[in-house]
């Protein structure tokens, strides 16, 4: 991924299976392409196990001749149909950003291959705006789940780039996993306090590292801190503030990885019922030959960073640490109330809960 630079669409591919939901994503996708000055693409995807309507061609087409002429954009239909997440692969390559929208898929077969637009992130390696609610206007509110790894700021100027006039929140979930295990090893609850208190200090701390250097939009940009489950505390946090899109990133990963260890945008995907755009890590620029020209020609955006900006916190991420070092039977460490180390009879008790 990128880092340090906006992502502007100027290809947007649009995937619909010609349900309401799929009807949503295309007007989402126009509205976008009207905002950014992008061309937008309509490609049609089979419903799993269900045969394809015999008018889908005609209907998609019909589809692009209303956006055109009502948003006064660049739109065109692909004639070929896609019965598979395979097929969509030709013209994802050439986008910018994929504008999803397909019903969901139930039972087995949901179960072990994922629902399509997973099995998409997985192969396509695009970012993808799954939609679920009818687009009336522009995103007015985004809210980006960042946990502080380096692709965060990345995922902030995406968001940035692609919610121009938008207010954004930054949004972090500090785990609890760590301490559960604490509590096992019979800590007290006032060191378990303590080592909360300090994983929260750190937690503020890069929350203005990551914010600080957006002067631009000082005064749209929000944050706040949670505890507890990173997906579920971002959708409570999103179903909140009444933000109409999630931004989240996502790690590479198969689906049986995702089986057997949660992973957050699937997660926040399957629980939340906001629009949601998923950024994957190791995601690529367009390949055409068209779309390296436009980006080559667009002028790069400058991030102005007031002199003399914080640097990122030196210090660990207790919770990282003591999360290490209870999986390695290492003491750990922690801080008091003042920054003073608590007493080391909680690290014994740790050691002897193992």
């Amino acid at each position: 991924m990128s880092k340090g630079l906006a992502m502007i669409p100027r290809f947007i591919l649009a995937v619909t299976d010609l349900s309401p939901r799929g009807n949503h994503a295309l007007s989402r996708a126009a509205l976008l392409c009207a905002e950014h000055g992008a061309a937008l693409t309509l490609v049609y995807l089979a419903y799993p196990g269900e045969a394809v309507p015999g008018d889908a061609s005609t209907r998609l087409a019909h589809h692009a001749l209303q956006l055109g002429q009502r948003h006064g954009i660049r739109v065109r239909a692909v004639s070929r149909l896609s019965f598979k997440v395979e097929d969509l692969l030709p013209e994802a390559r050439r986008a910018d950003l994929v504008v999803w929208g397909t019903a969901p898929v139930r039972g087995l077969r949901a179960f072990f291959a994922g629902e399509p637009v997973e099995q998409f992130l997985r192969t396509a390696r695009r970012p993808v705006l799954v939609v679920r609610r009818e687009a009336e206007r522009d995103y007015r509110s985004l809210i980006v789940a960042v946990d502080f790894s380096e692709s965060s700021r990345a995922l902030v100027d995406i968001s940035f780039g692609l919610g121009k006039s938008a207010e954004v929140e930054l949004f972090h979930a500090v785990s609890t996993a760590n301490e559960g295990k604490l509590r096992h090893a019979e800590v007290s609850e006032q060191a378990i306090k303590a080592y909360r208190d300090a994983c929260r200090r750190h937690a503020q701390d890069r929350m203005f590292w990551l914010t600080d250097s957006y002067d631009s939009r000082r005064n749209r940009v929000l944050s706040a801190i949670s505890h507890g489950d990173a997906a579920r505390q971002t959708v409570v946090q999103q179903q909140n503030s009444g933000a109409e899109l999630i931004v989240v990133g996502r790690h590479p990963s198969s689906r049986w990885s995702e089986l057997l260890f949660d992973k957050t945008a699937s997660r926040i995907l399957d629980l939340s019922d906001a629009d949601v755009l998923v950024v994957p890590h190791d995601h690529e620029p367009a390949s055409s030959a068209a779309a390296a020209h436009r980006l080559a020609a667009d002028a790069l955006p400058v991030r102005r960073v007031r002199a003399g900006g914080p640097r990122p916190p030196q210090l660990p991420d207790p919770a990282a640490v003591n999360g290490r070092a209870i999986r390695a039977g290492q003491p750990t460490t922690a801080t008091g109330g003042h920054g003073a180390p608590l007493p080391s009879f909680w690290l014994s008790a740790a050691a002897m809960g193992r």
